[in-house]
């Protein structure tokens, strides 16, 4: 049967596939249009499917504030060509919109959220049945009551942040949500950092402390034993040296012996009150990069921010 424009227009309109795609489902279906909306949700999950384990590294965020609630929302897809078109982030935002209006709690409520007559959940794998890339959301934040402001760096839908403040200074909480997206903190203080993170950054200023003390041992013994320690600071260096005749094999055997001895005889003598000492110190200096009320602020003086 001949299918009119108007009826391409209309289910366009619907589900927002390509005209081509419309078409062909349209002609399949023989003009129904339920059928036609189910041919397209098939051929977007088995598009789906087939890209399942493919990495998806770019994507659409966007940020919201209404009545009081405040989202966060990411829809993500694999390259930036599809990131950037138009209709992919009028789909971001349709979801967006009807989460916020619904003041949705989790991800698992925004999929099965209605977008234009379908979950929104069909509605992405739908899009990626246009496109032909794996989409997926993942990741979603909300804030809820008064004074949330919301940001999206730069204006280009890949970095948005929101922030609550206790009292109503839509300046002042519009520069600390600018300031949460260029300088990352993981917290508000010290005292709401997880465990689990001041556990691991611990753990690793330890091994790194070790590890330089170690390394400023071996040096030392290179330098008493008159080896320029930047010649034979790695394999390659010692084979690249060599070849460049700027040490000898003897020279060389020299520096792998010595270096193994010291770096034995460093590791046994390290002062672990001192690694604990250096390495806390460290911690210290992530906390201070790391909880917003510390930080360097960039957009203005902090405790005029955090008091106004």
């Amino acid at each position: 049967m001949a299918i009119s424009i108007d009826d391409i227009k209309k289910l366009r309109a619907m589900t927002g596939a390509g005209l081509a795609d419309v078409k062909k489902a349209l002609t399949e279906a023989e003009g129904d249009f339920d059928r036609a909306k189910e041919l397209l949700r098939e051929r977007g999950l088995a598009i789906a499917a087939k890209r399942s384990d493919r990495e998806t590294s770019n994507g659409c965020v966007l940020a919201k504030v209404e009545n009081g609630f405040g989202a966060i929302i990411a829809l993500k897809c694999e390259t930036d060509f599809v990131a950037n078109g138009a209709d992919f982030i009028a789909l971001t935002k349709s979801i967006l919109d009807a989460a916020v209006a619904n003041k949705c709690k989790t991800l698992d409520e925004v999929k099965e959220l209605d977008i234009n007559g379908q979950k929104a959940q069909d509605a992405v794998t739908q899009r990626s049945g246009i496109t032909g890339e794996k989409m997926e959301l993942d990741g979603y934040q909300t804030l809820e009551g008064a004074n949330i402001e919301a940001y999206d760096h730069m204006g280009k839908h890949t970095l948005c942040t929101m922030v609550q403040t206790n009292k109503e200074n839509s300046d002042a909480g519009h520069k600390l949500a600018m300031q949460v997206a260029a300088m990352k903190p993981v917290a508000l203080n010290a005292e709401a950092v997880d465990q689990k993170i001041l556990d691991e950054e611990y753990k690793t200023a330890v091994e790194k402390t070790k590890l330089e003390q170690v390394e400023k041992f071996v040096e030392m013994k290179l330098k008493k034993a008159g080896i320029n320690p930047n010649l034979v600071d790695s394999e390659d260096h010692i084979e690249s040296n060599m070849a460049k005749g700027w040490l000898t094999q003897e020279q060389a055997d020299e520096a792998r012996a010595l270096k193994e001895a010291a770096k034995a005889e460093g590791e046994a003598q390290l002062k672990m009150q001192m690694i604990e000492n250096i390495a806390k110190g460290r911690v210290q200096k992530f906390l201070k990069e790391n909880c917003l009320v510390d930080q360097e602020f960039q957009f203005g003086d902090r405790l005029l921010l955090l008091s106004g």
